[in-house]
């Protein structure tokens, strides 16, 4: 499972550093996704195959689908991580989720993320202000 939170740096090369308790979960190849919110998803190879399959599972009948279906696979690459545990963002990906300097990479379960460290920050913040409200709408608060 992935969990946490990391600050890191995308270095000039487009290059970001793995959070190491990442490292074993994701594996050697990666696939990488235009997100939500601003955010790059990160699946390890048989997460995103699940991911696909889901997906693909979907009508293409459905102009909603076909839309969101081109959205992820046309903007997804497979990437892989080197010897010194880095992974290379590609330029589209890196520019759609404003990445420079300092980024967050956060750890959502099946996937992880990565955020321009300040857009983080701000969502951070607006989700914090409203976990109890969000939490009473998802239900079953008590079971927590």
């Amino acid at each position: 499972m992935l969990i946490g939170e990391y600050i890191h740096s995308i270095d000039d090369k487009n290059r970001v550093n793995l959070p190491v308790r990442f490292k074993s979960e994701l594996g050697k190849k990666i696939v990488l996704a235009p997100g939500l919110d601003g955010a790059i998803f990160m699946f390890s190879a048989s997460e995103w195959e699940k991911i696909s399959n889901r997906l693909a599972e979907n009508s293409m009948l459905a102009a909603d689908n076909r839309s969101f279906n081109r959205f992820m696979f046309g903007g997804a690459q497979e990437v892989e991580v080197d010897n010194s545990g880095r992974i290379l963002i590609p330029d589209f990906l890196k520019g759609r989720a404003k990445l420079s300097g300092k980024i967050a990479i956060i750890g959502v379960q099946n996937r992880a993320e990565i955020w321009n460290e300040r857009a983080w920050a701000k969502y951070k913040a607006g989700v914090e202000g409203q976990a109890e409200t969000l939490a009473e709408k998802l239900g079953n608060v008590g079971a927590l």
